[in-house]
């Protein structure tokens, strides 16, 4: 016999809260919506999932308060409700991580390489996030609006030569220390998403994250993550 929605949804639920107790280190009991409260405050996946949690656990009081018998649940889960919570269990048991999603061979430029030597191969491979580093030290990032900031700069010029025209010239014009930051490879997905949430809100342009093993701009480069590959987070 098929497993009813409402046991796997309350499977998942009971998942979950125990997720929160052992993530808010309760050792008495504490109600399921203040669970949320104390973790919500230290992990953002819990913040991601707030308002799901919050609705789950009144569906859940819903279904186990008003049971009318041993085999029947008044209130039966959708398939979507049922779908998306265990979907968050499995999101709070492995939570997705940077260095697993973004993860990629990232072209590495130097100073002295030309801005068209710079476009042409970012053209190929359709990444204009340009990072550059001399002799293995990281010197800066110019990304698509960094770009743009060095052409306003630079319009009034007679001519702006693409060959001519290194990288080392670019950042010299750009403020590259506020438009990028480092993060540790295992960063969840849901926190990267804060750190763009959160420039937006304080008004600063955070054009990218850079990912290396342990968030040090020392170590080497694993991947990039702008806002627009975070859109695809559920």
């Amino acid at each position: 016999m098929a497993t009813r929605n409402s046991e796997r949804f309350l499977v998942a639920f009971n998942r979950i809260e125990k997720a929160l107790e052992k993530m808010t280190g309760s050792s008495t009991y504490v109600s399921f919506f203040k669970l949320i409260d104390f973790a919500k405050k230290k992990n953002a996946i819990i913040r991601h999932f707030e308002d799901d949690l919050r609705e789950y656990g009144d569906l859940r009081n819903a279904i186990v308060h008003h049971r009318t018998a041993v085999e029947y649940a008044i209130a039966e889960p959708h398939d979507e409700v049922v779908e998306k919570i265990e979907q968050i269990d499995r999101t709070l048991t492995a939570p997705p991580v940077a260095g697993e999603q973004f993860r990629r061979r990232v072209h590495i430029f130097s100073p002295a390489d030309s801005l068209a030597h710079a476009l042409r191969t970012a053209g190929k491979k359709r990444d204009f996030q340009i990072p550059v580093y001399d002799r293995g030290e990281f010197r800066g990032l110019i990304s698509p609006s960094g770009l743009m900031e060095y052409l306003a700069e630079t319009v009034s010029d007679d001519v702006i030569s693409r060959e001519m025209t290194t990288l080392s010239d670019i950042l010299r014009h750009i403020q590259t220390g506020r438009s990028y930051e480092f993060i540790s490879a295992n960063l969840s997905i849901y926190a990267a998403e804060e750190m763009f949430s959160e420039a937006v809100v304080k008004g600063r342009r955070l054009d990218a994250l850079l990912i290396t093993e342990n968030g040090g701009r020392e170590e080497k480069l694993l991947g990039i993550i702008t806002p627009w590959d975070l859109m695809k987070i559920e």
